[in-house]
């Protein structure tokens, strides 16, 4: 079965000035294909783009819902054997398990009575 691995990132908000490039249409068209073919050359393919609902604060108790365009790519993950180099990204969605501390025992019961607790020692009152 074939495994991807997925790479999301946030879509430009602006275009990009360049010779020849006037509009708002082809400047914004500009930073969309710049993104897109940087990532391509990385190997990724692109997927689909996604509006996707993020709740933020809004003053001190509040919170709003905004949408966030994003654009998901994906390339084919390598055989299980082979070395897949692992990203900062990728760590936060497969968090590694935790290892297991040692099993602790019942707890003991205390041998006598707690020491009395008073006024410190050799402490002038003022």
């Amino acid at each position: 079965m074939q495994r991807f691995e997925y790479h999301v990132v946030p879509a430009p908000r602006r275009g990009e000035k360049a010779r020849g490039v006037k509009t708002t249409e082809e400047r914004f068209a500009l930073a969309l294909s710049t993104l897109m073919n940087q990532l391509g050359a990385e190997g990724w393919d692109y997927v689909r783009a996604d509006a996707l609902p993020c709740d933020e604060r809004a003053g001190f108790t509040g919170t709003k819902t905004t949408f966030q365009n994003v654009l998901v790519f994906r390339r084919p993950l390598r055989a299980l054997g082979a070395d897949v180099p692992e990203q900062p990204a990728m760590r936060l969605f497969n968090p590694e398990p935790a290892a297991a501390g040692p099993k602790l025992g019942p707890a003991e019961t205390p041998i006598g009575p707690a020491p009395a607790v008073g006024p410190a020692k050799g402490v002038a009152a003022e």
